[in-house]
């Protein structure tokens, strides 16, 4: 079961993580995150990473390990995971990985209110879905593509392998789902001028 996490954000697992490599300070922490694709699956920026180290450091799993400086810019605090951080990412990713987390796309939400539209309109915006997918796809099996020829191991690139296979997944329902709202045989179209007549002027 998910336990409550002092830090739970996830940009707070990436540095955790990070930071087991070698110490850090934020500015190099961020260079590292973008330079690895990390801004793809967790959001951040400058002050969101700033926050959350600091986060950390109260949580007691990060400590101030001296600074560093570059040419003439100021100094920076660089910082270190500690034993407690160490325990902290090794539980926290353990769980992540066994654990399915209840989330809440906003495909399912649209999904789950669509009766609000008429059909007619429904079965073109999930055609423009599809190809929006379709080219989604494509920009990341390239990526990998690229990625596998320059030598990165395919350990590294799970996170797109999964995107891939939920786009899929994602692609084979839209799909079906037209089939069904265009198959009279499904009756959708009756049901959903049913529904929509006895829904209020408001809610149509």
């Amino acid at each position: 079961m998910a336990q409550a996490r002092k830090v739970a954000n996830p940009l707070g697992l990436a540095v955790l993580a990070y930071l087991t490599q070698r110490p850090m300070h934020p500015y190099e922490l961020g260079r590292t995150l973008r330079d690895n694709g990390d801004a793809r699956s967790i959001k951040f920026n400058h002050g969101s990473l700033y926050t959350v180290v600091g986060q950390l450091q109260r949580a007691g799993y990060v400590e101030e390990a001296g600074t560093s400086r570059s040419g003439q810019r100021p100094e920076r605090t660089v910082y270190a995971i500690t034993d407690a951080g160490r325990r902290e990412v090794d539980g926290w990713i353990r769980e992540l990985l066994a654990e399915p987390q209840h989330e809440y796309p906003a495909f399912t939400a649209a999904l789950s209110l669509v009766a609000v539209l008429p059909p007619a309109d429904v079965l073109p915006l999930l055609r423009r879905r599809l190809d929006l997918l379709a080219a989604q796809r494509t920009a990341i099996r390239e990526l990998v593509d690229t990625a596998l020829a320059q030598g990165v191991p395919a350990l590294f690139l799970l996170e797109e392998e999964h995107r891939l296979a939920l786009l899929d997944a994602e692609v084979a329902f839209v799909e079906r789902l037209c089939d069904r709202i265009a198959d009279p045989q499904e009756d959708w179209a009756r049901q959903w001028t049913s529904h929509r007549e006895e829904a209020p002027p408001d809610e149509r």
